[in-house]
């Protein structure tokens, strides 16, 4: 399956398959491209500290994501949730009885 978008960048934009990507670093507008969200969702992740991990680089400290922290982010939620990972399903968990509780008839 591809991954088929517009990402626009001053000056430049670019249409393809987002897997083929040949720089290391993504800007803002460009990260929430490749994850399939609106910049405005990832500058608010990234205000609370939440999101892929990211640092400013350069003289003008513009905000920057490496492609592979968001690959890695994005396979550590499809672990974190519980439809993608059979071990975190309430589903498969074993039933626990309180300690203290004792059945009356």
């Amino acid at each position: 399956m591809s991954l088929v978008t517009h990402i626009s960048s001053p000056g430049t934009s670019v249409v393809g398959d987002l897997r083929e990507i040949d720089r290391a670093f993504l800007g803002l507008k460009e990260a929430a491209a490749y994850l399939g969200i609106s910049p405005r969702t990832l500058y608010v992740w990234r205000h609370r500290r939440q999101g892929p991990p990211s640092f400013r680089l350069g003289a003008r400290g513009r905000v920057t994501y490496r492609l592979d922290a968001l690959d890695a982010w994005v396979r550590e939620q499809e672990q974190a949730d519980s439809r993608s990972n059979p071990l975190l399903s309430p589903t498969n968990a074993v039933p626990q009885r309180r300690a203290d509780y004792t059945a009356t008839a």
